[in-house]
């Protein structure tokens, strides 16, 4: 009897001990189940297309294939097994998404199987790696979580081999915009197999990326560098860098694997400051970011909301900025967008934005190159698009389709020799060779400065903007070329939106369409955008219809052959053939017409205080404020009451009362050499109360001198202000 009471005792406390474990095993596995449950609805979101679906039920071939899919070429601008991938994913969310006609469907599972069959057997490889580590294992793992167990065990096994080359120890997944997409990919793998020791690591690589670099990847301003040129590549692998971030933050926000606070909240700092600051109005890609991507047809979208909602949703932080972006791109008439200027001073770009127009300005130093390199046959025109580009956006739809047809020579902004023909498509990439590349602002204003010389034509220009509330100043000078050919300065390329307004030395007149070089023009009005010349240039006008190709600048063999035809709009200033010492002055005004622009540069009160080869500055009387860009040490005189000297190369901005009393002041260096700037004023400026601005003032000369200890290291470029 003892001895069964004492069995009766143990096996209870077996019991009771399994009981336990599985109570444990089961918690840690709810959080496993329910993020193969998330996942698995979200791969199945995207609308089922039905008239696709029963096209591809009635072409499928016996052995799994489609026809007009090439399955020989695994080049990088080929690779339209992309296509076969894409249907074999659409058969699967038509087969198993709730309230689809093909949901259970044998002759949609009978496709799904013929075609996964056919891949597996071929286990296609692209010369692009990007198919081989991410493309293809991100449809191989979609389809493991979307069909799982109408799977075979075969099945789930070479697709999971397929799927698994997409990991942290691959190739691809080095510190870049890539690294978070693999370690996702991963993720969803490691959930497929219900590994939870597995997906907690890679939650915490995931979370680990979020942080600055001075390598590839998030820079100290916001920026993005997904390779070692440090092009800016903010909404491109920059943008997939923080979506990859953002599902994984929300999905797993209510389970053991949330993401700290501290990174959500640099996210988010990104996201606002860094990718939603590079687009118009946080909605549409700025054209001057753009890359290669500039030549993929579609990429004018307006970006979605899903991204910013996920991120409200995370926490309070920034919630009224979140809830703005969101509203303007919902298309909300009532949001207004935010007013600022940015300089992002390790990629040399400059943004600003008012409620009723965006521009930005493009450039590039001996610290960076001008742009990527033309991969996988993409990007083939790219070669003066960061020589001091300025795209001006009021709806944000101006450049749209523009590519096919753009003159690749005449570049928004840009200086540019006109040659014959364009450089060869492996002169794409260059570094710059000249270290003044800069902007100094207080985050709400702001001027840039460009000392330029092209690495492909010799061409050297000092080039500077200045921005304001209703205007902005685009001054260039010493401008000198050595080639036989014309170079000129273009204003703007976009598309024509109604007529074109010329005033010039015989009247005031609405231009027919065509091409027509104009003498002494004083301005120009196009689609309300006025573009005033103060001293009268020489110009090119065309305006009229263009056709072109878009696989003139992207070779893929996806890329649209077919010509496309455009009315565009194109207005330069002629420099002449080898140009020396030549300049510019103009002033872009986002609203006015033919009525009004006058009166508006006359009140606006714009004066070019210097426009020459050590100076350029500019003074807006109606807002009380001035730029100087000083390419060496010199004195400027800013008005009646106000007169500045610098030391040395550097950047000023200041703004002052009507009695002439500065109230805030700001300076930059745009070379990143020095460690402290020096200039001083002929009034005297109070204590600052920051340990980097030191300031005296000197009975004798009756001015005060002001010391400031510079950005160092990561930070250098960036802007010291001072505000009263």
């Amino acid at each position: 009897m003892y001895m069964m009471k004492r069995n009766l005792m143990k096996l209870m406390c077996w019991f009771i001990l399994l009981f336990c474990f599985q109570t444990i095993m089961g918690k840690t596995d709810s959080d496993i189940e329910k993020l193969r449950k998330l996942f698995a609805e979200q791969a199945m979101k995207p609308i089922i297309n039905e008239e696709k679906i029963n096209t591809l039920l009635e072409s499928i071939q016996p052995d799994g294939t489609w026809p007009g899919i090439d399955y020989v070429d695994t080049t990088r601008t080929a690779f339209q097994h992309e296509r076969h991938l894409g249907n074999m994913l659409a058969l699967s969310i038509a087969y198993k998404k709730n309230g689809s006609l093909y949901k259970g469907n044998k002759q949609v599972r009978k496709a799904i199987h013929q075609s996964l069959a056919f891949w597996l057997a071929n286990d296609f490889i692209c010369e692009n790696w990007w198919w081989n580590q991410i493309g293809t294992p991100n449809v191989m793992v979609s389809m493991l979580l979307i069909l799982d167990k109408e799977l075979s065990q075969e099945e789930s096994t070479r697709m999971l081999k397929i799927a698994e080359r997409g990991n942290i120890n691959a190739w691809g997944a080095r510190p870049s915009g890539d690294r978070i997409k693999i370690a996702g990919l991963q993720a969803k793998a490691a959930l497929f197999k219900r590994d939870a020791e597995e997906v907690a690591m890679l939650m915490k690589i995931i979370e680990g990326e979020i942080k600055f670099s001075t390598e590839r990847g998030m820079q100290h301003d916001f920026s993005f560098h997904h390779r070692t040129d440090w092009v800016n590549n903010t909404l491109s692998y920059g943008s997939g860098y923080a979506s990859a971030f953002i599902e994984w933050a929300s999905n797993v926000a209510d389970t053991k694997f949330r993401f700290s606070d501290q990174a959500v909240r640099l996210l988010i700092d990104y996201y606002i400051d860094g990718i939603c600051k590079q687009m118009i109005y946080g909605k549409i890609s700025d054209p001057g970011i753009l890359n290669r991507d500039i030549t993929r047809p579609g990429e004018e979208k307006v970006w979605g909301p899903s991204d910013p909602e996920k991120l409200k949703n995370l926490t309070n932080y920034r919630q009224a900025e979140l809830e703005n972006i969101i509203c303007l791109r919902r298309g909300d008439p009532s949001c207004r967008p935010a007013s600022f200027a940015k300089f992002f001073w390790r990629t040399d770009h400059f943004v600003f934005q008012r409620p009723d127009f965006y521009t930005s300005v493009r450039m590039y130093s001996t610290r960076n190159a001008n742009m990527e390199e033309p991969y996988n046959g993409e990007g083939l025109m790219n070669h003066f698009r960061g020589d001091g580009t300025n795209y001006l956006s009021v709806r944000g739809d101006e450049y749209k389709r523009l590519t096919p047809v753009c003159d690749w020579m005449k570049i928004p902004g840009a200086t540019i020799v006109q040659l014959d023909k364009m450089p060869g498509e492996n002169e794409v990439q260059k570094w710059g060779l000249t270290d003044f590349v800069g902007a100094v602002t207080d985050g709400l204003y702001g001027a840039v400065g460009f000392n330029f010389k092209s690495p492909h034509t010799g061409l050297a220009a000092k080039k500077a903007w200045f921005f304001f509330d209703k205007e902005y100043v685009c001054l260039g000078t010493d401008i000198s070329s050595r080639m036989k050919y014309p170079v000129s300065t273009t204003v703007n390329q976009c598309i024509l939106n109604g007529e074109v307004t010329v005033s010039e030395t015989k009247g005031i007149d609405v231009q027919k369409q065509g091409v027509r070089n104009i003498d002494g023009a004083q301005w120009v009005i196009h689609d309300k955008v006025g573009y005033y010349f103060p001293q009268k240039e020489n110009i090119t006008l065309l305006n009229q219809k263009v056709s072109g190709s878009w696989s003139i600048a992207n070779r893929q063999t996806s890329t649209p052959k077919e010509t496309v035809e455009q009315e565009v709009f194109t207005l330069s200033i002629d420099h002449g053939a080898h140009p020396d010492k030549g300049d510019y002055a103009y002033i872009v005004i986002p609203s006015t017409d033919r009525s009004s622009i006058e009166r508006q540069v006359r009140e606006a009160g714009i004066v070019t205080l210097a426009n020459n080869k050590e100076l350029q500055a500019v003074r807006h009387d109606g807002l009380n404020m001035a730029y100087a860009v000083f390419y060496k040490g010199g004195t400027l005189h800013v008005n009646e009451k106000i007169v500045v000297t610098m030391d040395s190369p550097g950047m000023l901005m200041l703004k002052y009362s009507e009695s002439g009393e500065i109230l805030t002041w700001g300076v930059a260096d745009p070379t990143h050499f020095l460690k402290k700037i020096h200039w001083s004023v002929n009034q005297k400026l109070g204590d600052s109360g920051q340990e980097c601005i030191q300031s005296e003032w000197d009975e004798s000369t009756g001015s005060s001198r002001i010391a400031v200890d510079l950005p160092q290291g990561e930070y250098a470029g960036k802007s010291i202000v001072y505000h009263k």
